[in-house]
């Protein structure tokens, strides 16, 4: 089954260009705005969104994207709310890939059945639940699989070529490569080792492979979309955000722009890199 991920990066490939995904929190800092930047952000030049579900206790996640979600539990965003919004997104888009990015446990004390059922209706395309590994992929991985949504396995540069395999094998629409070790927008990823470690990946599968953790400006990105299907930028967009909100974290006027305004910095420079391997 062709999903909307499938389309997008085979787009962005024929157009010989990397995809930019673009990753906000849902909720942050209210309903409202969350929802009217998820709007926003295809027309500024996101090509594929990744939507974070807040969680009490997110591990893998740095301080940004911490505060972003203790921001968007605190306006009381919900899975529940989450999906509505994705279906709120879909009535205006169809076409743009929305994937859920958060933890088990949320959806787990949602019930599983439910979840994949209500997320599919929702218009949801795709799971990244960085806290279930491979071995327990008949938690939520093959069941997702089976609701037709694709489920987005995490490769980092300790994944080596032995635990690679068993990475990938029901992975779906892309691997996600952490370019760094360690939390989100920690530190900067080097284009170069980048380049070769999507390389190594591409050599175990056919999947578009999508670069993200610590690409924080358009020269970073365009650098790493050179030898990437597609750049993920996250805590600069939250940084962003954060910087326009009031002194109760509320939004202002300033906030949707001020996003919006550097997400079309990055697809400019993006889509302005032309791949090597699309020529």
């Amino acid at each position: 089954m062709t999903t909307r991920l499938d389309v997008r990066f085979a787009s962005c490939a024929s157009e010989g260009r990397a995809a930019l995904v673009t990753f906000v929190t849902a909720g942050d800092p209210d309903y409202d705005t969350s929802l009217a930047l998820l709007k926003a952000l295809p027309e500024a030049g996101a090509d594929v969104i990744e939507l974070g579900v807040p969680f009490t206790d997110p591990m893998a996640d740095g301080p940004a994207i911490q505060a972003a979600g203790l921001r968007a539990l605190k306006a009381g965003q919900t899975l529940r709310k989450t999906l509505a919004m994705v279906s709120a997104f879909r009535e205006t888009n169809d076409g743009t890939p929305i994937v859920l990015m958060g933890y088990y446990n949320p959806i787990y004390i949602y019930g599983v059945d439910r979840f994949l059922k209500d997320a599919k209706e929702a218009g949801v395309d795709g799971l990244i639940v960085v806290d279930l590994p491979p071995e327990e992929d008949n938690e939520l991985c093959l069941p997702a699989l089976l609701a037709g949504l694709d489920f987005i396995r995490l490769a980092t540069p300790t994944t080596d070529d032995k635990r690679l395999p068993a990475v990938l094998a029901n992975t779906a629409g892309f691997v996600y490569y952490v370019s760094i070790t360690g939390i989100t927008g920690a530190a900067t990823p080097k284009p170069d080792v980048v380049a070769q470690a999507v390389a190594r990946i591409k050599r175990h599968t056919a999947l578009p492979v999508a670069v993200g953790f610590g690409v924080k400006t358009p020269e970073h990105a365009a650098a790493i979309a050179a030898g990437a299907d597609g750049v993920v930028v996250g805590s600069a967009l939250i940084d962003a955000l954060r910087a326009t909100l009031d002194a109760d974290d509320k939004a202002t006027p300033a906030t949707i722009p001020a996003v919006t305004r550097l997400v079309g910095a990055l697809a400019e420079a993006v889509h302005g890199v032309r791949r090597q391997a699309a020529e």
